[in-house]
């Protein structure tokens, strides 16, 4: 294949268009008229440009971009007054969801130096993170319950590339994180909305197999793991293609190797150990090992970032049970790609993984319809948080169990059974 960089850049402009336009036909399929809100890091204005220009050619009624800066980022926590860190911007929060109940399509680039704030004072960083986190409330139960089309792309940034190829010449960081967004993107051939079409169909035929099998619970067992994860009541497996409640198809993820559902948020037991790291705003939070009892974290450690991950645990009283179980095979290509990308979008589509905090709606039969009530009665879980960690590996065996209590092979050897 043709590699069209230049010595200007090192991220090839023929990909970067290709992953803006799957971005606005996949990740969103952004209607004639539909407006769409967009934000990014500002180093990435060369894809946000792009997005526009096919967001526009789509029929976008309005493209409006907020972008964000590092520098921007690290004046406010090494300058600013102590007591702007418990202050959110409320006011953007509630545009940001009046415009989606409005019907505006969301998407976000990530692509930000994923360990900006590892200096920073962790208080002062847990502090915004939860003020930011209660603001944004409004906005994201709208996204979190598909009230509109949304999507997540990434971009290679020079930061981020930094993290990712420490031993690399800058250029060479950042072309070798270009390729492996793209690669893990599926855009790096030719036929890019064939290959989402293929992609979409193989993951629809794993959750319309799940869904078939309306299994009570998941069993986990490897190497520090014996783990029972209860499924809510009337669970719907979900995975790529997704429809919102306005009635349009979108890839929330891209790149996307998972199907995931909800979990009962009451009904977890056992043990589980993290098979990769997880970074979470500055920290790498690596070996976390935690014991559920009825649902919650009663026991958490973890050999490097356990104040962290303890801070992120005492958020609230859902921030210690689980909202999402999402299967993902270890010959997945980020898995076989070998990399961590200190990115929780490409890190979880690795391995399986749960998440703690919020539930989506979406993953329940009729979904749409139920009040947040009959979402928490069917054991759906409420929180300010949703962080994704990783617990499958080449060794991980998943059973899934009936209502009469037997037994059905989902994962051998982190690969599915059937």
């Amino acid at each position: 294949m043709t590699d069209h960089r230049n010595s200007a850049t090192p991220i090839d402009p023929v990909k970067l268009d290709r992953l803006a336009e799957v971005a606005v036909k996949v990740g969103l399929g952004l209607r004639p008229g539909q407006d769409l809100l967009l934000t990014a890091p500002a180093i990435a204005l060369p894809l946000v440009r792009r997005i526009a220009v096919h967001a526009y050619k789509a029929g976008a009624g309005i493209v409006t971009p907020i972008l964000s800066d590092e520098e921007m980022t690290l004046a406010r926590y090494r300058h600013g007054h102590d007591s702007s860190f418990d202050r959110a911007a409320g006011w953007l929060y509630e545009g940001m969801a009046k415009a989606f109940s409005d019907n505006t399509a969301r998407l976000a680039i990530v692509g930000d130096n994923p360990m900006l704030l590892s200096g920073e004072d962790p208080s002062k960083v847990a502090r915004a993170s939860k003020a930011n986190s209660m603001a944004y409330q409004p906005a994201l139960e709208k996204i979190v319950n598909f009230d509109t089309n949304w999507n997540i792309i990434a971009y290679p940034s020079l930061s981020w590339a930094r993290q990712v190829f420490p031993d690399d010449p800058e250029d060479v960081a950042v072309g070798k994180l270009a390729d492996a967004i793209f690669a893990a993107s599926r855009v790096d051939r030719e036929d890019a909305m064939g290959n989402w079409a293929s992609h979409n169909a193989v993951l629809r035929e794993r959750t319309n197999w799940l869904n078939g099998q309306r299994f009570r619970a998941l069993q986990y067992n490897g190497p520090g793991v014996d783990l029972t994860i209860g499924l809510a009541d009337g669970h719907e497996w979900e995975g790529g293609a997704s429809l919102s409640k306005n009635g349009i198809s979108c890839n929330a993820n891209i790149p996307t190797e998972e199907v995931f559902t909800t979990p009962h948020c009451r009904r977890v037991y056992g043990h589980v150990v993290s098979s990769k790291p997880l970074s979470y705003q500055g920290t790498l939070i690596d070996n976390i090992a935690v014991r559920f009892e009825d649902g919650k974290i009663v026991d958490a450690k973890a050999s490097r970032g356990a104040e962290v991950l303890n801070k992120v645990l005492d958020t609230d009283e859902g921030a210690r049970r689980l909202g999402e179980v999402a299967l993902v095979p270890h010959s997945s290509p980020i898995s076989q790609s070998g990399l961590l990308f200190y990115n929780t979008l490409f890190d979880e589509n690795a391995a399986s993984h749960i998440a703690l905090g919020q539930c989506y709606s979406k993953c329940f039969i009729n979904g749409a319809q139920l009040t947040p009530q009959q979402i928490a009665a069917q054991g759906g879980n409420q929180s300010l948080i949703h962080i994704d960690w990783m617990i499958g590996s080449a060794e991980t065996d998943i059973d899934g169990i009936l209502p009469d209590g037997s037994k059905v092979p989902v994962f051998r050897k982190g690969e599915w059974a059937k």
